[in-house]
């Protein structure tokens, strides 16, 4: 079962346990993220596409990590004209860590207690 989400102007495919990096988020180590720009949904045998979005699924997470990334040397340089000019950025990010992939009103209750019968 997967999914592909939008945030942070990119969009990425997720699991179940998966820890992946997204722009930074707002919030602390242990809260609860969710996904509400669900652009496609797989359960391994039927995939639903969105147009655009997907409203019916759940995709719920926490936070593990708030950090910055590895620092990226930003360089500007004219031959000839002494104009040297060395800048340093670290882009901060938010490590996610999926917890629950579902189809949040399709997936009945009733078949889980079996009160269908």
């Amino acid at each position: 079962m997967y999914a592909v989400v939008s945030t942070g102007g990119k969009q990425y495919k997720v699991q179940e346990g998966d820890i992946f990096r997204v722009e930074k988020l707002p919030g602390e180590v242990g809260d609860t993220v969710t996904f509400d720009k669900v652009l496609l949904f797989s359960d391994g045998e039927s995939v639903k596409i969105g147009q655009p979005m997907l409203d019916d699924i759940d995709i719920r997470g926490h936070i593990v990590e708030q950090g910055k990334s590895a620092k990226v040397i930003v360089f500007k340089y004219k031959r000839r004209k002494r104009y040297r000019r060395k800048q340093g950025h670290r882009q901060p990010y938010t490590a996610i860590k999926i917890d629950t992939i579902g189809a949040g009103s399709i997936a009945p209750a009733e078949d889980i207690t079996g009160t269908e019968e």
